[in-house]
Parts: structure tokens; C-alpha cells; sequence
């Protein structure tokens, strides 16, 4: 399969946004998917390449918060290893199973996820009351959320993020630090699945990888930098965004009906 320079150069560009969102707020996904599907790439093909770059992304915006003194991988060593089990077996049953139930409740989890961040007064730059243990963290929301990610994916950073605030009371820099380590845990999982499987189109891959390296390099700088003033925005509008592309995904042929059903009942 060969693709021309002009299309390996726009989906540069698209990995390069996405990683520069996806090292910020997370959902890098929801740009690149669509973009590989355009690009004509079979949705099994899609998901495996998206994980090749996104991991390319995740790992940079990962090593910037660990030379930067926000994240000790030492501390981590039992979420990582839950997290890499869990993302390894969702992604060998989503080629079991449909995952099409999690479409139907995941917009409604996103906009939770969305309003815990526009109004908790917990979610700052200052670390708050840790409710479990760095243990029980990672059986739970390591294995779980890493399980998601393997199995289906959008929202994951949301996921990791929020539960780093809710139950360990980090604040939202070492939240997103932590959850970049963790991300990149559970698309290296994913990914070595995939590569199993043969689904990865290594060339846009690649390509895609670069763009997200550079993208990831920007974005955790600026979280770094500017911390919660930043993500805490940045958090609801993709949480958000998400939401309604699942939403439009799955019922836009039916909104569209009652739309037009309306203009006609005003006209």
C-alpha cells in the first residue's frame, strides 16, 4: 500500500495537533482516528496505527515530566505493570467482541468527567486529601482504565486524570504527569497487540509518530509552565468534544430527522 507525500504530509500535521492536545488534556484520538479513516485506512488498521503514534507522543510528553522532576517512574512500578496487563487484555477481546455498549454510555461518563473539572474547587495546582492508597490505585484504576484503553480508548487521559485528582489528591501538573506515564503504558500495550495482529500500516505510522513526538515535546511544556490555568479548561472542552462526537457518531441521523421535523412544524 503506497500513499502519496501530500497525504503523509497533511496527516503529519493532523498527528502534530493532536499530540500537542493529547500531552495537554488528552483525546489525541478523536483527531487522528477521523483523520486515518479519510485517509482510507480499515478501522482495525486505523486503531492499530493510531496506537503506533500515539505511543510516540505519550513517551515524549512522559520522558519531559520525568526530567523535570513531576513524575518518579519508581513510585509507579505497580500501576504500570496493572495498567500494561490491563490495556494487553482489552485489546486482544475488542477483536473478540463489539464494543459498541461502551459507545452508548461513554458520552454521559465524558460529561461527568467534564463538570467534575469546571466545579470542583479540589482541581488546582495545589495537591489535595488522598482517598486510597498507591496500591489500591493501581488495581483499581490502573487495571481498569489500562483494560479501556486497550479495548476501546477515547477519553483515557480524561480517565487517568481524574482519577489521579479524585483518589490520590494530585494536583493537576502531577496529575497529567502521571497519566502521560500511564497513557503511554497502555498504547505500548496496545500497540505490541496490534504489531501480534499485523494491523499496523507502519509507513503513515511512522510518518504520524514524528508529528506527535513534536506536538507531545510542545504540549507538556506548556502544562509545565502555565499548569492548571491551562488543562483545567482544556480537560472540559475536549471531555466535552468527545461527548458530542460520540453522540453525533451514534444518533445524527435521528437528530437530524427531528432537526428538519422542527423546521418544517416552525415554518
Amino acid at each position: 500500500m503506497e500513499f502519496g507525500v501530500d497525504l503523509l504530509a497533511i496527516l503529519f500535521a493532523v498527528a502534530l495537533f493532536a499530540g500537542l492536545v493529547d500531552a495537554i488534556a488528552g483525546g489525541g484520538g478523536l483527531i487522528t482516528i477521523p483523520a486515518l479513516l479519510w485517509a482510507g485506512i480499515p478501522p482495525a488498521q486505523a486503531l492499530a496505527t493510531n496506537k503506533l503514534q500515539g505511543s510516540f507522543g505519550s513517551f515524549t510528553s512522559s520522558l519531559n515530566f520525568i526530567r523535570k522532576g513531576h513524575v518518579d517512574p519508581r513510585d509507579m512500578i505497580l500501576a504500570i505493570a496493572l495498567t500494561f496487563i490491563g490495556a494487553a487484555l482489552g485489546t486482544v477481546l475488542v477483536q473478540m467482541v463489539d464494543p459498541g455498549i461502551l459507545l452508548k454510555i461513554l458520552p454521559a461518563l465524558l460529561i461527568l468527567i467534564a463538570l467534575y473539572f469546571l466545579l470542583s474547587p479540589r482541581v488546582g495546582d495545589l495537591d489535595a486529601h488522598q482517598l486510597i492508597s498507591k496500591g489500591a490505585f493501581a488495581f483499581t484504576a490502573g487495571f481498569g482504565i489500562g483494560f479501556y484503553d486497550g479495548f476501546f480508548g477515547p477519553g483515557t487521559g480524561s480517565f487517568f486524570s481524574i482519577a489521579f485528582v479524585a483518589l490520590l489528591g494530585f494536583n493537576m501538573t502531577k496529575a497529567i504527569a502521571h497519566t502521560k506515564v500511564l497513557n503511554f503504558t497502555s498504547n505500548f500495550a496496545s500497540l505490541v497487540m496490534f504489531i501480534a495482529g499485523g494491523d499496523v500500516v507502519w509507513t503513515i505510522g511512522l510518518v504520524m509518530a514524528v508529528g506527535s513526538l513534536i506536538g507531545a515535546q510542545i504540549g507538556s511544556h506548556m502544562v509545565m509552565k502555565v499548569g492548571a490555568r491551562l488543562v483545567r479548561p482544556l480537560l472540559v472542552i475536549t471531555s466535552m468534544a468527545i461527548s458530542i462526537k460520540l453522540i453525533m457518531d451514534q444518533y445524527g441521523d435521528i437528530i437530524g430527522q427531528y432537526w428538519n421535523q422542527m423546521q418544517i412544524w416552525i415554518g
